[in-house]
C-alpha cells in the first residue's frame, strides 16, 4: 500500500536545461515515506539539492538494510539537440529491511556520477508504514490506521495540522513516540528543525492527551484510552512553522516500550539482569541479556532485549565499559557521612531516585595517582542533567564539572580529566542533576578510570571525492587528553579499487594532520566506506614502548542559520571516484619544502580546467571558512602570504602560485605532509576540494640553524 501510493506521488523533477558553471555532488534533504517496516521492501523517494542522476549505489550504515536505485530512463533529445544531461533532485530507491535488522536510525548515502552524496537518514521499525497521503487539515479528512503503526508525514505548508484516525478501546495503553527533530540533525542544510506537537483528541475534537518536548524538541507520550472508540492523533510544528523537508515518523503502538534501563553500564563479557524503565511498563519490569558466546564493543550502543513473550523488546541504550561495573547499593548515599564505599577504577551505575536526591561515593586514592571521571547518561537518552564534584575526606570541594564537549559537540554530561591526587586518603565524588530534577528515567554510569595520556581524533567531514587521476583531501583533528604531548601518525583502511592514500601525521605542537587519496587514471567509478585512524607510540610500564590506536569519528558539515559552518557525528566515512569534474588536474612547480626562519618560497600552481568551466577557483593551503580554521597541517611558524600569492582565479584563469613563508616561531618538522587546494564554492558553507598531489615541508627551527653554523 505504501509503495503504490509512493510511486503516484513521485515526480522525476527532470530539468533538462544549461549545465552549471559548478558541479556539486547530491545534498541529501529527506525521504518519504522516512520509515520502512522490517522484514519488507518498499519504494520510497530521496529528494535532494543537486542533481543525483546517474545514481547507482545506495550505502546504509549498520547491518540489515539495504537499497536498489530505481533510475529514470533520459529524456529523448530532439533531432539535431545536443544530449544534456538531466537535473533529477527526486529519486526513487527500493529498500529492503531484513527481518533481524534492527529498529532505530540509520545514516545512508548514494553513490553518483557526481560523487558520494551527504547524509540522509531512514528509520527502521517494527510495524506498518502509514504514509500521510491525504492532505487535509481536518479531522473529517483524517487518513485512518490500526494500532500498531509508525505514521509518517511532512509539515509541507505552514499552519499544516496533520491528523490520523483510529479505533481504541478502553483501558488500552498506547505509546506515541515521534522522530523529527532529531532526524534533522544530520542533514546538511536543514538550518532551522521542526518543534513537533502531538495531540489526542476524541471523536468530538476534545483532548485527552498531548506532548510537545520530550526527546529534545520530539514529543512521546503514553496515553490510557477512556472509552471504546474513534481517537484522532493530530500532529504539527507547535509554531506553526513549515519546511518541505521536515519529515516525522510516529511509532504507535500497544506493547511496553522501554524507553531506558537500569544498570545503564555493564560489561562486554558478562550476563546481565536490566529493570526496564518507561511510562508503559510495570514497575519491576526485569529482562536479560547474555552476550555469550560472543562480546560487546566498548562504548554506547543499543541492544534490543528479549520479551516474555518470546518477542523483543524495543532497543535500550547502554554503555559498555572495561571497568568494574558496581551499582548504587541504595539510596540513602546522599552526604558524605553515608557516602558508598568503592573501589577505583570501576564503573558505578546509578540514579536520581527523587528530586533534588544527590549520590555520594567514597574512594581511597595515593598521592600522585591520577584519575578520569565521565558521566555517561543525557548521551543515552537519560533525563539526567549531571553535575559532579570531587571532594576531599572533609568535604572541602576540590573540583567540578558540569557539561563537556565530546569531540566538536558541547554535552549536557559531565567529565573530568586528569585529576591529580594531592596527597594519601579518602575522596568523594557526588553526582546530582543540574536542575535538582529525579526519577526513574535520571539513570547514570559514572566512569572512574586511571588517567593514561590518549587522544581522540575527529574528521573534517564524512567524505571525500576524487576522480580518475587526481586527488581528494582528508583533514584530521586532534583532542589532546591526559597529558599526552606525542605526534599522531593517520591510517587509512579498505580503500576503494584503485586508491591509495598518503596519510601523514599530526605533529605534537599542531592539531591538524591530513591524508590525501589519489585515483589511478584507471580507477573504476565507486565508493566505498574507508576505516580512519591514529597511532601513536606510548612509553609504558618500565620504559616498554606501547602502541595507542584510536579511531577517528567522521562528522557531517551542517549550513547554519547565517552562513556559519558547524558539524554534527554521523556513522561513517566514505571515499568516492566519480567521473571527471570541473577540476581535471592540479600541477605545482615542487613537491618538496625546506625553510628556515625568514625565508619563503613561492610555489606554482596551474590548473587543468574542464571544457567551459570557467567559474572562480580559490586556492589555499589551509582548509577555512569565515575566519575559522577547520585545517592546518602546516607546523607551527609557516603560513601563507596572501599579499605575495595569487589564490584568486577567474574567468578561467589557469595559473596561480602560494608563497609560504617561515618566521621565528618555526618548529622542526621531517617532511610534514600538507597540498595545495583548489576550492570551487557549491553554496555559502559547502566547496568542491579538488587537492595537488601531496607535498612535504621540512623546517630548521632558529636554534638548530645557529648550531649548525
Amino acid at each position: 500500500m505504501v509503495k503504490e501510493a509512493v510511486k503516484s506521488l513521485v515526480l522525476l523533477m527532470l530539468a533538462v536545461g544549461a549545465v552549471q558553471a559548478q558541479t556539486s555532488y547530491p545534498m541529501l534533504m529527506t525521504l518519504e515515506p522516512i520509515a520502512i517496516q522490517v522484514g519488507t521492501t518498499s519504494d520510497m523517494v530521496v529528494k535532494s539539492r543537486y542533481s543525483m542522476w546517474g545514481a547507482s549505489k545506495v550505502m546504509v550504515s549498520g547491518n540489515g538494510v539495504t537499497g536498489v536505485i530505481v533510475h529514470p530512463e533520459p529524456p529523448m533529445p530532439k533531432e539535431g539537440e545536443e544530449v544534456k544531461e538531466p537535473s533529477l533532485t527526486s529519486l526513487t530507491i527500493t529498500f529492503t529491511a531484513n527481518p533481524d535488522a534492527q529498529p532505530g536510525v540509520r545514516d545512508f548515502k548514494i553513490f553518483t556520477d557526481r560523487g558520494v552524496s551527504t547524509v540522509g537518514q531512514i528509520v527502521i521499525t517494527r510495524d506498518p508504514v502509514v504514509w500521510d497521503d491525504v492532505k487535509t487539515d481536518t479531522m473529517e479528512g483524517a487518513k485512518e490506521f490500526q494500532v500498531p503503526a509508525t505514521l509518517t508525514g511532512v509539515f509541507e505548508k505552514n499552519e499544516d495540522l496533520d491528523y490520523f484516525k483510529f479505533s481504541g478501546e478502553a483501558g488500552q495503553r498506547l505509546v506515541i513516540h515521534c522522530r523529527c527533530m532529531r532526524l534533522q540533525d544530520r542533514i546538511h542544510d536543514l538550518q532551522t528543525h521542526a518543534d513537533p506537537i502531538i495531540t489526542i483528541k476524541n471523536h468530538l475534537g476534545s483532548t485527552i492527551a498531548a506532548c510537545d518536548n520530550y526527546f529534545a524538541a520530539d514529543p512521546y507520550l503514553v496515553v490510557d484510552i477512556p472509552k471504546t472508540g474513534e481517537y484522532y492523533l493530530e500532529v504539527r510544528d507547535v509554531r506553526y512553522k513549515s519546511n518541505a523537508y521536515w519529515n516525522y515518523a510516529i511509532e504507535v503502538i500497544d506493547r511496553p516500550f522501554p524507553t531506558n534501563a537500569f544498570p545503564l553500564a555493564i560489561a562486554a563479557d558478562q550476563p546481565a539482569e536490566f529493570e526496564l524503565i518507561g511510562d508503559s511498563l510495570e514497575p519491576g519490569t526485569k529482562a536479560s541479556f547474555d552476550p555469550f558466546p560472543l562480546a560487546l564493543n566498548q562504548g554506547r550502543q543499543w541492544l534490543s532485549l528479549p520479551a516474555p513473550d518470546g518477542s523483543l523488546y524495543d532497543p535500550i541504550p547502554v554503555y559498555v565499559s572495561n571497568e568494574k561495573v558496581l551499582v548504587e547499593e541504595g539510596d540513602d548515599n546522599d552526604d558524605i557521612e553515608h557516602a558508598q564505599q568503592i573501589e577505583v577504577p570501576a564503573v558505578v551505575n546509578g540514579r536520581m531516585d527523587k528530586e533534588a536526591d544527590i549520590d555520594y561515593y567514597r574512594f581511597e586514592a595515593k598521592k600522585g595517582d591520577t584519575l578520569s571521571f565521565e558521566v555517561i547518561a543525557r548521551r543515552s537518552q537519560s533525563m539526567l542533567d549531571s553535575f559532579i564534584y570531587i571532594e576531599n575526606e572533609g568535604g572541602a570541594r576540590l573540583y567540578a564539572s558540569d557539561d563537556y564537549t565530546f569531540g566538536r559537540r558541547p554535552n549536557w554530561d559531565s567529565k573530568y580529566d586528569n585529576f591529580v591526587v594531592p596527597a594519601d586518603g579518602v575522596y568523594h565524588v557526588s553526582i546530582y542533576d543540574r536542575h535538582l530534577r529525579g526519577g526513574a528515567e535520571y539513570v547514570y554510569a559514572l566512569e572512574i578510570s586511571r588517567s593514561a595520556p590518549t587522544f581522540e581524533l575527529t574528521l573534517d567531514t564524512d567524505k571525500t571525492l576524487t576522480t580518475p587521476g587526481t586527488s581528494g583531501v582528508l583533514f584530521v583533528r586532534a583532542k589532546r587528553m591526559n597529558g599526552f604531548k606525542g605526534d599522531i601518525q593517520l591510517h587509512a583502511e579498505n580503500l576503494p579499487t584503485g586508491v591509495t592514500a598518503t596519510a601523514g601525521k599530526i605533529l605534537a605542537s599542531g592539531q591538524d594532520g591530513c591524508i590525501i587519496f589519489s585515483a589511478n587514471s584507471d580507477s573504476p567509478f565507486d565508493a566505498q566506506h574507508v576505516r580512519i585512524y591514529g597511532s601513536a607510540q606510548m612509553e609504558g610500564a618500565e620504559g616498554v614502548m606501547t602502541e595507542l590506536l584510536i579511531d577517528a569519528v567522521p562528522y557531517q558539515e551542517t549550513y547554519m542559520p547565517g552562513g556559519g559552518r558547524n558539524h554534527y557525528p554521523v556513522d561513517v566515512y566514505t571515499v568516492s571516484i566519480q567521473k571527471p569534474s570541473d577540476i581535471r588536474n592540479i600541477k605545482v612547480s615542487t613537491t618538496e619544502v625546506n625553510l628556515k626562519p625568514g625565508d619563503e618560497i613561492k610555489i606554482d600552481v596551474e590548473l587543468v580546467r574542464a571544457e567551459g568551466f570557467d567559474a572562480n577557483v580559490s586556492l589555499d593551503v589551509i582548509y577555512q571558512h569565515l575566519n575559522v580554521v577547520w585545517g592546518n597541517s602546516l607546523p607551527k611558524g609557516v603560513k601563507m602570504d596572501g599579499n605575495k600569492s595569487k589564490v584568486l582565479l577567474t574567468s578561467g584563469e589557469l595559473k596561480g602560485h602560494v608563497t609560504l613563508v617561515a618566521d621565528d616561531t618555526l618548529e622542526e618538522a621531517d617532511r610534514q605532509q600538507f597540498c595545495i587546494m583548489a576550492n570551487v564554492s557549491l553554496n555559502f558553507v559547502m566547496k568542491a576540494t579538488y587537492t595537488s598531489e601531496p607535498l612535504f615541508i621540512t623546517t630548521t627551527p632558529k636554534a638548530e640553524e645557529e648550531a649548525s653554523e
